[in-house]
């Protein structure tokens, strides 16, 4: 019910709004009015409402990851001892305080969490896993993927 009501609260030029800002969150508000056929102060009082309302949660720089010297990306799943929501709590605690943390889920399967992280070379990631992820309480079990190749990155949803 909540989803259908949020699907209604968008037509399409707040769609066209969002999917312009997603490629281009620089867009100034007259190319951005241009590009949706609307006036810059209409796009600008949508742009405010979209903002409020938590469609547009910030506004950020994707840096490119390599260049910034972090050139090595993984995926690091981690199963828990046991499931009690102190140990639940400590862990998600401690891996929002992990700066080379880029993302961390809570999943279902073999492991209870999966994080994406960016460190700068294989001694980085011996000292994440040895000093930092496995002294946590409650890690039980840790298996680390190297990225090889980034073949898609994107954070753009595809609004249809």
């Amino acid at each position: 019910m909540v989803k259908e009501m949020q699907e209604l609260a968008l037509d399409e030029t707040d769609r066209r709004i969002l999917r312009a800002l997603q490629m281009d969150g620089r867009m100034s508000n007259l190319e951005l009015a241009r590009l949706v056929h609307l006036s810059p102060p209409a796009t600008h009082a949508r742009l405010r409402r979209l903002e409020r309302e938590g469609y547009i949660r910030h506004y950020t720089a994707v840096l490119d990851r390599e260049k910034a010297g972090y050139d090595l990306l993984c995926f690091i799943h981690v199963s828990l001892q046991m499931h009690q929501l102190e140990q639940v709590e400590q862990f998600r605690t401690a891996t929002r305080q992990m700066p080379e943390v880029l993302e961390c889920h809570h999943i279902t399967g073999e492991y209870d969490y999966l994080l994406k992280v960016a460190l700068r070379n294989r001694k980085d990631l011996e000292r994440f896993l040895v000093d930092r992820l496995t002294p946590i309480p409650g890690v039980a079990r840790i298996h680390t993927s190297l990225v090889l190749t980034e073949v898609k990155a994107s954070m753009a949803l595809p609004l249809e």
